[in-house]
């Protein structure tokens, strides 16, 4: 049967994730000590997110002036606080993966949800300057919640958001593992690698679009 809900990750399924725009600024004047020029922009994304703070970030437990400052002082570098937003934020590709068309179809049909690991930065600009966000009456933000994927917290918070049961959900991740932590907890999930397959996945589930 078609799902009642549906859940969407943001990052590399909604929303391109420009890694080299937003770290350019700073690549060329990291110390040798913190890899500076020889680490790519991938690279610096992948060590931050083994950083010890990471999650505290990403679950609201520090505010955005005090990551500005960890990683200021973590990193070597002295930007203020506006440029460190405006490099941070310029991560968010403005051009989408998925197109709003597709949200406006789905939307008339479904209740749609927003579900991501996400920081107060990047959330609050993602509300400012996407339009896609008014076709989910339902956004859960990790920072928000506190709790990120793959903790079953996260996706109760969700479906409790959504008013569905795990039966009448699916969710829609770009991560192998998130997807398969949502079908533990009895959700449908599709691990999304592009739209096309996208579409494809919809079919056999019997979403005609």
């Amino acid at each position: 049967m078609p799902p009642k809900a549906i859940l969407f990750d943001i990052g590399r399924v909604i929303v391109r994730l420009d890694l080299k725009r937003a770290f350019a600024p700073f690549v060329p004047v990291l110390p040798a000590s913190n890899g500076g020029a020889s680490k790519s922009p991938e690279q610096i994304w992948t060590a931050l997110q083994s950083d010890p703070r990471w999650w505290d970030w990403q679950e609201g437990r520090m505010t955005p002036p005090e990551w500005h400052e960890y990683m200021t002082r973590h990193l070597g570098i002295a930007p203020s606080f506006e440029e460190f937003r405006a490099a941070w934020n310029s991560v968010l590709d403005p051009e989408t993966i998925l197109p709003e068309s597709l949200f406006a179809q789905l939307a008339s049909r479904f209740r749609l949800g927003l579900l991501s690991n996400t920081d107060p930065l990047h959330s609050a600009y993602l509300e400012e300057h996407f339009s896609f966000v008014r076709h989910f009456p339902v956004r859960v933000y990790s920072n928000e919640v506190g709790s990120s994927k793959p903790s079953p917290a996260i996706y109760r918070a969700a479906l409790a958001a959504l008013g569905a049961s795990p039966a009448e959900t699916l969710n829609i991740d770009d991560i192998a593992e998130f997807a398969q932590a949502s079908r533990g907890l009895g959700l449908d999930a599709i691990h999304f690698e592009n739209p096309q397959q996208l579409i494809r996945e919809f079919s056999q589930r019997g979403l005609a679009l």
